[in-house]
């Protein structure tokens, strides 16, 4: 029986999904979802487990830390934040932006904001480096749509994003507990623990 997992996007499972087919017969089956919907799918049955971005909705889901990840400023290569070190800038250096893509922080800039039309990371990133605005993502989501006309600065007061496993509780069985001991990083011959 196939064990589906769904990820994020900015999500690398492909380590994990190696260590399954060494381990384990049963196929392995990697499913991309966004992140408005990365629950849906183990919600409804469609996927044994997800790599989410946390925080979630852990109701009736078992839910496993696995990593954190900066958040970075993107903007046009000839933007100031290009100017800037690249250790990484502040909330209060970014605060007289036009911010493209709503942050899921709920911050905001202080300048009087345009009201941009919905648009994915991608999109976000494009309209950036067309030197309109900033985009705030987790590194590796700015990693995944970067572009030779852009730049990206950590920004130092911003908490990471974390990276988690989730499954319903209702379906813990031996496969996911096997993957969960995979992405913790337990050896073949290791036991739970």
């Amino acid at each position: 029986m196939t064990l589906r997992v769904g990820f994020v996007t900015g999500a690398t499972p492909d380590k994990w999904a190696r260590a399954w087919r060494e381990r384990r017969r049963e196929p392995l089956a990697l499913t991309p979802v966004t992140e408005d919907e990365q629950l849906d799918g183990v919600r409804s049955g469609e996927l044994d487990m997800a790599l989410v971005r946390l925080p979630v909705d852990r109701d009736a889901l078992h839910c496993v830390r696995l990593y954190d990840e900066l958040q970075v400023v993107v903007a046009g290569r000839d933007h100031l934040v290009a100017a800037a070190d690249a250790e990484g800038v502040m909330l209060a250096d970014l605060v007289d932006e036009q911010l493209v893509l709503p942050h899921v922080s709920g911050w905001t800039p202080q300048a009087d904001q345009l009201a941009w039309p919905p648009m994915s990371a991608a999109d976000a990133v494009e309209t950036v480096a067309a030197g309109t605005g900033i985009v705030i993502l987790p590194m590796s989501v700015a990693r995944l749509h970067g572009r030779k006309d852009v730049v990206t600065r950590p920004v130092t007061d911003l908490d990471p994003t974390t990276i988690g496993l989730v499954w319903r509780i209702d379906a813990d069985d031996e496969r996911t507990q096997d993957f969960v001991g995979i992405v913790k990083g337990r050896g073949a011959n290791s036991t739970r623990g």
